[in-house]
């Protein structure tokens, strides 16, 4: 879909902080993280939300899903992570899309309530994503 931003960043169309991405998925950096590290996992094709995803497509979705997440603790030595999708309500972006969000014991994080930071610069998003990336790839 040419309007959606996250189509248009997993085609490779638009410039994104990708970590990782197979045939039909992609993994890049929320720019709006709630801790640095937080990343998107999204389906190549434009599905709005998880209902919409071909049950056919769920083991392969869902064990990128689980890789990603498995390169987000260890690249980032996080203590673990938080995993969720939003479907419609509070879904900024239109199209499906999973957070993964690394964690720390004692990091603030309390039920739903989701603080946003930022990069400090483009070059610090670099890193994180070159971190989790390396995890990714090797």
């Amino acid at each position: 879909m040419s309007d959606c931003l996250f189509c248009s960043i997993a085609s490779g169309a638009t410039p994104g902080f990708v970590v990782a991405e197979t045939p039909t998925a992609a993994a890049f950096l929320d720019i709006r993280p709630v801790f640095k590290g937080h990343v998107l996992v999204v389906p190549k094709a434009h599905i709005v939300t998880l209902s919409d995803l071909d049950p056919a497509d769920i083991p392969d979705y869902f064990g990128f899903v689980q890789r990603v997440t498995r390169a987000v603790e260890t690249g980032l030595s996080a203590g673990g992570s938080f995993v969720a999708i939003n479907n419609r309500v509070s879904q900024s972006v239109a199209h499906l899309h999973t957070h993964v969000v690394p964690r720390t014991k004692g990091d603030g994080l309390r039920g739903f309530f989701w603080p946003r930071t930022k990069y400090d610069s483009d070059d610090e998003a670099l890193s994180y994503a070159e971190k989790i990336s390396a995890v990714m790839s090797s």
